[in-house]
C-alpha cells in the first residue's frame, strides 16, 4: 500500500496547527496541517511495518500513525498535545472522536518537564543567535513566549488552550522586533518562574492514564481486523 494512501484513506483526525491555530496568523502565514492515521492491522503482521509518520502528500502536511501519536502524547510531547487541542479541525471520524475524548488521559504533571525542557532548548538557540548575529530570530522568540504561557496556564488550570487570545498584539510586536531583547528575556524568565510555581500545586495527575489509552488502541486494532473479516 503506497504511503500516501494511508493518509488519504485512513486518516481519523486532521487539523490545522501553527500560527493559524495559535491565533497568531498574518497575511503571509503558512497553513500547517497535522493528522493521525490508522494503519490496517494486517500491515503489522509483515516484516516491513507501516510507517510511524508520513510527510505529505500535500505541502506543510505531516501525519502520525495512531500508535506513535499516542506514545508521544503519553510522553507529554508539546507538539502532539497541542495538536489534540487545535481549534481548527478539518476532519474527524468516529475513531478520531474517541481519540479526542481521551485528551485528558494524556495530560499529567510531566508537561512541566517536557514543556520546560523544550523551552530551554529554544531559549539557548535564541541566545546563540544573539551572540552570532546580534539579534534573535524574533518569530522563534514569539513562539517561545507563547509556549511558556500555554504551559503555565495548563499547569494552573489543568486545561490546555493554544489560542493566545488577548496576547496576540504583544506577541506579534515581539515577532516584528519591536520589543527590546532585554524585555523579551525578562518576560521569558517571569513566565518560567510562574510555570515552576504552578507545577507545585497543579490539578494535573502525576502520570497520564496509560491503561485507558492502551485499551483504546487495542480496540482500534481489533476493529480493523473485524472490518476485514466482515
Amino acid at each position: 500500500m503506497p504511503f500516501e494512501n494511508l493518509v488519504r484513506d485512513h486518516t481519523i483526525y486532521a487539523c490545522v496547527m501553527g500560527s493559524r491555530a495559535f491565533g497568531l496568523a498574518t497575511d503571509g502565514s503558512d497553513t500547517d496541517r497535522r493528522g493521525v492515521f490508522v494503519a490496517p492491522t494486517p500491515l503489522f503482521w509483515r516484516f516491513d511495518k507501516p510507517p510511524t509518520h508520513i510527510e505529505g502528500p500535500a505541502e506543510e502536511q505531516f501525519s502520525w500513525e495512531l500508535e506513535r501519536f499516542c506514545e508521544l502524547a503519553l510522553r507529554a510531547n508539546p507538539n502532539i498535545l497541542e495538536c489534540l487541542h487545535s481549534p481548527l479541525v478539518e476532519h474527524v471520524d468516529a475513531t478520531g472522536r474517541e481519540l479526542l475524548a481521551l485528551r485528558d488521559a494524556f495530560l499529567s504533571r510531566q508537561v512541566h518537564e517536557t514543556f520546560t525542557r523544550y523551552a530551554l532548548g529554544q531559549r539557548k538557540k535564541l541566545e546563540a543567535d544573539i551572540r552570532t548575529h546580534g539579534a534573535p530570530r524574533w518569530k522563534h522568540a514569539m513562539h517561545l513566549l507563547r509556549l511558556l504561557t500555554s504551559a503555565r496556564d495548563l499547569l494552573r488550570t489543568g486545561t490546555l488552550r493554544i489560542d493566545v487570545g488577548d496576547q496576540r498584539a504583544p506577541l506579534l510586536a515581539v515577532k516584528r522586533g519591536e520589543v527590546p531583547w532585554p524585555e523579551v528575556e525578562s518576560w521569558m524568565t517571569r513566565l518560567a518562574t510562574e510555570t515552576a510555581e504552578a507545577a507545585t500545586r497543579t490539578p494535573l495527575p502525576p502520570e497520564p492514564d496509560r491503561r485507558r489509552v492502551e485499551d483504546f488502541l487495542i480496540g482500534v486494532r481489533r476493529a480493523s481486523i473485524d472490518v476485514l473479516a466482515g
